[in-house]
């Protein structure tokens, strides 16, 4: 059956059955800017929604050469042999022209990418903070409806998208290099407050002493941050994606993480805090963009570059009489 014949009834059912092909087209439907897309989308949306929510949500953020692909392959490789169903989304840097995507993600996680419990998709970021988030938070609902029950979210670096992610992630993982100069540079200090945990990689051979060292620094300096609302103490660990030591520390880590957040209430609460926010940034995204597509809006608009381009404009003063203008026509 063609993708435009079928309705948001048989993505749910495929998607329900594990359908795989089925799961990777509603992600795209997801990442589409059609209006018609966008419609069958949320369709589809609703129609999994009370089969969603039962994953473990990691976001995984790191320096760039930190070995981000390594380590997810190593750890989802210890996932699955525990039983784990295990999806990977991780978000592409996009060209801010072309609006182009890398998707080399497969092809770095070659035994992985090839496992029947793993299901990996990479997801272009566009340049838009929103769309990380609507895109990448909507994707996973999808996979969870879909079975898998471990969800690792790779961000493409330190930047923006490390916000977004944390926002919509249940435990947030730092991961850092030992040996490369001062171990506190390189990073910023309102990513490592974000942190729920920070491990050091590569930690094997001649590096192993240096990232012992560099975990006994990051940990007394996570310790000096603000206490985190879980009453969770971030840890600070080391691992091996080579030699795969660290690994089962990790994952011992994340279920010490669950068990006493969710015991605490914490757990289900910060979900509850996440999905309101994101409606809040839902909400204020459909204004901007129906503001925008507004015919007079965009005269006005163009009256007044017109006239920024000839004389002197006042933007506070024209934008407060455009927006009325936007919100007295009721569109």
């Amino acid at each position: 059956m063609a993708a435009k014949e079928l309705s948001a009834e048989d993505y749910v059912q495929g998607i329900l059955q594990g359908d795989v092909v089925l799961l990777s087209k509603a992600i795209t439907l997801v990442e589409s800017t059609r209006e018609e897309h966008r419609e069958l989308s949320a369709q589809i949306l609703e129609g999994i929604e009370s089969h969603s929510g039962k994953s473990f949500r990691l976001g995984i953020t790191g320096v760039p050469g930190v070995g981000k692909s390594s380590f997810i392959e190593r750890f989802g490789k210890l996932l699955v042999e525990q039983g784990h169903k295990v999806a990977v989304l991780a978000i592409d840097p996009s060209s801010s022209k072309s609006k182009g995507s890398i998707l080399g993600d497969k092809t770095r996680m070659n035994e992985l990418s090839t496992h029947p419990s793993v299901y990996i998709r990479p997801s272009p970021s566009s340049g838009s903070l929103g769309g990380v988030t609507r895109h990448t938070y909507e994707s996973m609902l999808l996979c969870e409806a879909a079975g898998y029950d471990f969800i690792l979210i790779e961000t493409v670096g330190v930047g923006q998208s490390e916000t977004a992610v944390s926002g919509i992630t249940d435990f947030f993982l730092l991961l850092m290099l030992a040996g490369a100069g001062d171990e506190l540079q390189g990073i910023k200090r309102g990513i490592m407050e974000m942190a729920d945990a920070l491990v050091i990689t590569k930690a094997d051979g001649d590096n192993l002493i240096k990232a012992k060292a560099a975990r006994t620094e990051y940990a007394q300096a996570m310790h000096l941050f603000q206490a985190a609302e879980s009453g969770w103490i971030p840890k600070s660990l080391i691992c091996s994606s080579v030699s795969g030591e660290g690994m089962q520390d990790i994952l011992n880590m994340l279920n010490e993480y669950k068990n006493k957040t969710t015991s605490s209430g914490y757990f289900t609460e910060k979900r509850k805090t996440q999905q309101f926010h994101l409606f809040q940034q839902a909400l204020e995204e459909e204004v901007l963009r129906n503001f925008h597509a507004n015919a007079e809006v965009k005269k006005e608009t163009e009256v007044v570059f017109t006239k920024s381009k000839t004389g002197s404009i006042q933007p506070f003063v024209m934008a407060r009489k455009i927006a009325a203008l936007f919100f007295k026509s009721g569109k």
